[in-house]
This record gives structure tokens, sequence and C-alpha cells, in this order.
């Protein structure tokens, strides 16, 4: 018998203090309240009689089936993350939770904290581990020139502030 081969996982595991915590709550409150909610809602549903025709009862039911999908994704990934909750001993280099500000080309300056892939959010300017950008900034120091190669093309740039 053959062994299962074994898929190389394509995202990082790190992740944030905070956005360990946003993952737990969520899980918490779909299993606390979400949850419950819609169990009940569905047992009214289905004490109203024909099943297979009542929208309320099908909605329900496939709202649960999302809810579970969800609460199963949540609680695996939860198992297989490495909360990174320590500053790095050398800060003037870029690493996992750092804010980078970097120049390009034009004197635009952009300022992005690199993250862990559950905790990507464009509003806030955090960008996965796993992105381009991430990668091409990781382990360099303030004033370190970077290629970056993008969808549209590579662009250049310096990296100006290092923070934790």
């Amino acid at each position: 018998m053959r062994k299962p081969i074994q898929k190389k996982s394509r995202v990082s595991n790190y992740i944030t203090p905070e956005g360990h915590k946003k993952l737990k709550e969520e899980l918490a409150y779909l299993w606390k309240t979400r949850r419950p909610k819609i169990v009940q809602a569905v047992a009214e549903a289905a004490a109203m009689g024909d099943r297979s025709e009542n929208a309320e009862y099908i909605y329900g039911k496939k709202l649960l089936r999302e809810i579970d999908s969800r609460m199963r994704f949540l609680q695996r990934r939860l198992n297989e993350l490495t909360v990174v909750d320590k500053i790095p001993a050398d800060t003037s280099k870029v690493f996992f939770g750092a804010w980078v500000e970097i120049e390009d080309d034009e004197g635009n300056s952009f300022e992005y904290r690199i993250v862990g892939p559950d905790e990507i959010n464009p509003e806030k300017n955090c960008i996965s581990i796993d992105s381009p950008m991430a990668k091409a900034v990781l382990g360099r120091s303030e004033d370190d020139d970077v290629v970056v190669k993008r969808p549209n093309g590579t662009g250049a740039f310096v990296i100006t502030a290092i923070r934790y």
C-alpha cells in the first residue's frame, strides 16, 4: 500500500496575537451565539410541517452547514498556527510583524505591516508574509533596495523605516 502524498501548505502558519485572538473570538461566537440561534430557527421551521417546501427550514439548514464548515476550518486552522508574540532580537531587519515603510522611484511612500495570511487587511495596510512585497523585504534593513515582482511588472523600492 502506498502512503498518501501530503500536500505542502501554500500559506504560512504564522499569526500575530491579535489575529489569533480574533479567530478564537469568531469561533466562540459561531459556537455559542450564532449556531444556537440558527438551530432554534430550524427547529421552529421544522415544526411548521412539510419541510420540502419550507423556505425557512431549507435556508436554515444551509446556514447551519456553512457555519459548521467555517467552525471546522477555524478549529483546524487554530491548531496549526504559530503565534509570533515576541519582537525579534535584531529589530534593524524586517521580520514577521514589522511595520515597513518603503518608497518607490517616484518618491511615493507606502507603509505595510507583515502579518499572517489569516490577517490580511488592505484597509489597515496589513499584507501577508506570503505576498511578493513581504517576500522581497523580509530580512532586509533600512536603506536596502528591493525589487518586487508584481502582476503588472516589477517595481523598485527603498526601505525607509522599520518598526515593531
